[in-house]
């Protein structure tokens, strides 16, 4: 290390507003791909566990254990938040609600039922898939 230059400094402490970022950016293109389209789009899974595993590795978290958990973590987070946006979304379409305000009106009872008679074994299919990928890309 030569006098003049500077020592490597780590990032850590970007990671939690660059997961942040990237588990809102996720639910919204989600949400708006699920209800422009009609669907429930769940390989929208699978690009929310690699943005997260990017904006991980772009904030430097080191990697091993504590990242995959952290992606496995925000992918759920992604997977649920983004099903009760399009359920309230529904939801608050049909009563003259905005979307924001039927989500905070819609319990977690009403949102677990809407998830269940919404999602089939293709989305679940997808969350398993974006949880593998999303683990296998974060190590």
């Amino acid at each position: 290390m030569t006098p003049t230059s500077a020592p490597a400094r780590g990032h850590h402490w970007l990671w939690p507003p660059m997961l942040l970022i990237g588990v809102a950016t996720a639910t919204l293109a989600w949400v708006f791909i699920a209800l422009l389209s009609g669907r429930q789009t769940g390989w929208m899974a699978v690009l929310a566990a690699l943005e997260i595993v990017f904006m991980l590795r772009l904030s430097r978290f080191p990697a091993g254990s504590g990242r995959v958990a952290v992606t496995l973590v925000g992918t759920l987070l992604v997977v649920v938040a983004a099903n009760w946006g399009i359920a309230s979304a529904y939801v608050g379409g049909s009563m003259g609600l905005a979307p924001w305000d039927s989500a905070l009106r819609m319990g977690p009872f009403m949102a677990w039922t809407l998830f269940g008679l919404a999602n089939g074994v293709a989305e679940a299919l997808w969350v398993l898939v974006a949880l593998v990928v999303g683990g296998w890309l974060a190590r």
